[in-house]
């Protein structure tokens, strides 16, 4: 069977979807890697590193032709579908909640495709999980953005000049990316405080040397690894916590996200206001709409004095280190499909398989977007 990595296209993607180890890895099972010429240059990893590890460099429409399944950080571009052959398996990151319109392309294209986004939550899928390996390098990317842009140092020190005080950091949001930036922030030095609607997630922020702060309710919200839309008297509640906290911070990480919906909104204007000048919000959140109200997507603006970071793809920024997890994310994938010859068989009553497998054969499959759920 034949595994081809094309060199990533969209704007700011530096990712490459194969690590000259994970090459290794692939022929050792019996596999054949193509890789297009420059795929990882961004990662660190020059032509000669997969050839040294057994890999094809070859030209991009030479790859879809001699390919039967490509590895992506990113969805196909109409550029690349023009290019894939009918029955070509397609697996990686591809946006299918953000982006349903793309699924009746690879439908009619024919292609079957593996969106890793859609995995289940379940302890099997943890070496596969995409969103918890990328949310971990964006939410340490996160607290050296914010850095960068503070005006300020981190960690408190006594000098013979007088002392500097440390930061303080608010963390909205206690997954992933979330716990990364507290556990970040704190070893550089940052008084950090975080944020989530799940109660639970308190001992966790704890046991990073960080304060918890959560809204007392009645109900509790319902354990979750995911953010969940919450009422309005909540909503109410919320928002008038965090416009206690925000103004006490230096910085603020937002990272709440509603898989399929706009991302919460959590800051206000007014919030931003009340910040003091120089303070930074980094709202990883930004490309579902932002946590913050003025954060505009791609961009980084000042608004009150406040810095306001919407980059997109915060994992993109550390390239090899998130090149090197998703890869291995994607060989514990495919691996235990491949029968002895090395061919891939995909099982559609494996709950792995069937919850990722959104179009196969000329069809969508997956019922969230088949329109046969529930």
């Amino acid at each position: 069977m034949n595994i081809g990595i094309p060199r990533e296209t969209e704007p700011g993607e530096t990712r490459v979807a194969a690590s000259p180890d994970t090459v290794k890895q692939m022929i050792g099972k019996g596999l054949t890697v193509r890789i297009e010429s420059h795929a990882g240059e961004h990662s660190a990893w020059p032509d000669a590193a997969y050839t040294q590890a057994g890999a094809e460099i070859v030209k991009r429409a030479d790859l879809f032709a001699q390919s039967d399944v490509i590895f992506t950080a990113q969805p196909p571009d109409d550029a690349t579908l023009d290019m894939l052959r009918s029955g070509t398996v397609v697996v990686g990151m591809l946006s299918p909640l953000s982006a349903p319109e793309r699924i009746e392309k690879w439908a009619s294209a024919g292609l079957t495709t593996l969106a890793l986004e859609l995995l289940p939550r379940i302890t099997r899928a943890q070496s596969m999980d995409v969103l918890s390996s990328q949310s971990n390098v964006a939410g340490y990317k996160a607290v050296l953005v914010a850095a960068n842009h503070y005006p300020r140092m981190f960690p408190m020190m006594m000098t013979a000049a007088g002392t500097v005080t440390p930061a303080k950091v608010l963390v909205l949001g206690g997954g992933v990316a979330g716990l990364q930036a507290i556990a970040t922030s704190k070893r550089l030095g940052a008084v950090v405080t975080g944020y989530d609607v799940r109660p639970e997630v308190g001992e966790q922020v704890a046991s990073l040397g960080g304060r918890f702060i959560c809204v007392e309710q009645e109900q509790r919200a319902e354990a979750s690894v995911y953010a969940k839309e919450m009422a309005d008297d909540y909503k109410q509640k919320e928002q008038a916590l965090l416009a206690t906290h925000v103004p006490l911070n230096d910085m603020v990480i937002t990272t709440a996200l509603i898989p399929g919906r706009p991302a919460p909104r959590l800051i206000d204007e007014e919030m931003v206001r009340s910040m003091r000048p120089g303070s930074v919000i980094v709202d990883l959140a930004s490309a579902t709409g932002g946590n913050c109200a003025l954060t505009r997507p791609g961009e980084v603006i000042e608004a009150h004095g406040v810095t306001i970071v919407g980059t997109l793809n915060l994992a993109a920024g550390i390239p090899a280190d998130a090149s090197h997890l998703f890869a291995r994310n994607l060989v514990n994938f495919i691996f235990p499909m491949l029968n002895e010859q090395g061919e891939l068989m995909l099982n559609t009553e494996d709950e792995l398989v069937a919850g990722c497998l959104v179009t196969r054969g000329g069809e969508i499959v997956h019922p969230r977007f088949s329109g046969k759920e529930g």
